[in-house]
């Protein structure tokens, strides 16, 4: 059985798709862009300071799922500028400290112009 999940404490999808999905007690979500769900505004315009809403964001949406940090088994980063890496590695550290599998990529261009973005598989209880 597939669930949605949503939640407020997160950006609201600017598209066609879910924040996550439950299946089979794995949870899947969308990517999260540093969005401050509170203003619906892109926060700061430094990778230190978008990673962190990020994660702020994926906080949420594991949260809601009954997931956290420390079950999550893989993600996947887009950075907009692989000068970023080192940077986005300090932010990132501070939250998957289980080191999940990952991949990460520089990409053209990310939506609203946002310097990284980041999905996460993580499992459920």
């Amino acid at each position: 059985m597939i669930k949605k999940v949503n939640t407020e404490k997160a950006p609201a999808a600017i598209g066609p798709y879910s924040q996550a999905i439950i299946y089979d007690n794995i949870l899947f979500t969308s990517g999260q862009i540093p969005i401050n769900p509170k203003t619906g505004e892109i926060n700061g315009d430094d990778i230190e300071t978008q990673a962190q809403q990020v994660m702020e964001n994926i906080s949420a949406v594991l949260e809601e799922a009954g997931s956290s940090f420390e079950k999550v088994i893989k993600t996947t980063c887009f950075l907009k500028d692989m000068d970023d890496f080192a940077k986005f590695n300090e932010v990132y550290a501070k939250y998957f400290t289980g080191k999940p599998a990952r991949s990460c990529v520089a990409v053209q261009r990310l939506p609203k112009d946002v310097l990284c973005e980041v999905e996460v598989i993580a499992l459920i209880k």
